[in-house]
């Protein structure tokens, strides 16, 4: 009776064992793994809002534009890292809109693009910080569209995808030496909207978003000087090897992202539901790493900018509730509940 009893035992052992080296093969991540702590920063002066416009200028960050479930806007609001408040600048001359994108070139700011609740817009503007002036630009060549990328790259702007009435895929390049619009290559991926974008290392890159209600799980860079679009892996799991076996939640639609050193982070959105997992991109070798999931309520629309190599997030909307609460993400540090 003994000896079976030790055979039965050392077989449940056998088979535990190998239940769990089978379970572990592939993955090794562990919820231990995962690094990172947002913590509040300065809120949003201005009226709550989600699908807003930010962009940095020296050591100030611009939010303009944006919509609740019954307003639109077009004030604009400067926030200074040292004072740590926001102060109310010359609102923006066009309409009132949500869905726009922006980018800055040689310390001005340009917007365009955009929906006012009617109309699909294609105007596009100039932002002086020290004139603290707008002033209107050659509207935007493309066709007029909201929920479009930009970015800017070697003092010209770009502006791609979006969705017109159909969704979009094409590139349009901004240089302000001439003041003129020029079309680029197109992706070569699915079009989209509601895509996030984010430079590093002089390479842009728009991530995921939206095509006919499904989030993209594809990721593609754009060299500037070659004008080319390169495909790089896939953000789902599809490989045999271990290192994309948790990114079925990477894909979403109307998340943002925003860079720190060489890394790019992609955080909140939705994708049937509204996401809070954070993703770290690493562009030397072309994965993802799961970062603490966004620490504020859920949601989608946010923006989210880089500040002396500081990443944050603020605004954004959860059903008919709107945000205009900030958090930072301190990526190397461990999660601290107690801080918010």
């Amino acid at each position: 009776m003994r000896k079976s009893f030790v055979f039965l035992t050392g077989c449940c052992i056998i088979i535990g064992s190998v239940l769990i080296s089978q379970s572990c093969s592939k993955s090794t991540d562990t919820t231990a793994d995962i690094l990172g702590n947002w913590v509040r920063s300065a809120d949003f002066d201005g009226n709550a809002r989600s699908e807003a416009v930010v962009f940095t200028i020296g050591e100030n960050v611009y939010l303009t534009t944006g919509s609740t479930d019954r307003d639109k806007f077009k004030d604009l609001w400067e926030f200074n890292a040292d004072r740590k408040y926001w102060t109310q600048k010359a609102d923006l001359p066009g309409v009132a809109r949500n869905g726009a994108v922006g980018f800055v070139i040689n310390g001005k700011g340009y917007l365009g693009t955009g929906y006012d609740g009617v109309n699909r817009l294609n105007d596009f503007w100039e932002y002086d910080p020290i004139a603290n002036q707008w002033l209107a630009k050659q509207p935007f060549k493309g066709t007029a569209r909201y929920d479009a990328v930009g970015f800017s790259l070697n003092n010209k702007g770009y502006i791609s995808c979006g969705f017109d009435g159909n969704y979009l895929k094409d590139l349009w390049q901004y240089d302000p030496a001439v003041a003129a619009w020029i079309q680029k290559a197109s992706i070569d991926g699915t079009k989209r909207s509601g895509a996030a974008a984010f430079v590093v290392n002089g390479k842009a890159y728009i991530v995921s978003g939206n095509n006919n209600g499904a989030a993209l799980g594809d990721l593609w860079s754009y060299d500037d000087i070659t004008n080319t679009w390169t495909e790089k892996r896939k953000i789902v799991s599809q490989s045999d090897d271990a290192y994309d076996d948790d990114y079925t939640n990477i894909p979403r639609i109307n998340g943002v992202a925003f860079v720190i050193g060489n890394y790019a982070y992609l955080t909140t959105g939705e994708n049937g539901s509204l996401l809070s997992s954070t993703w770290e991109y690493n562009t030397v070798d072309d994965t993802w790493l799961e970062r603490t999931s966004f620490e504020g309520t859920a949601r989608t629309g946010a923006v989210a900018y880089t500040l002396n190599n500081r990443g944050f997030v603020l605004t954004g909307r959860s059903g008919s509730l709107s945000f205009d609460n900030c958090y930072e993400l301190l990526p190397t540090q461990e999660q601290d509940d107690d801080d918010n």
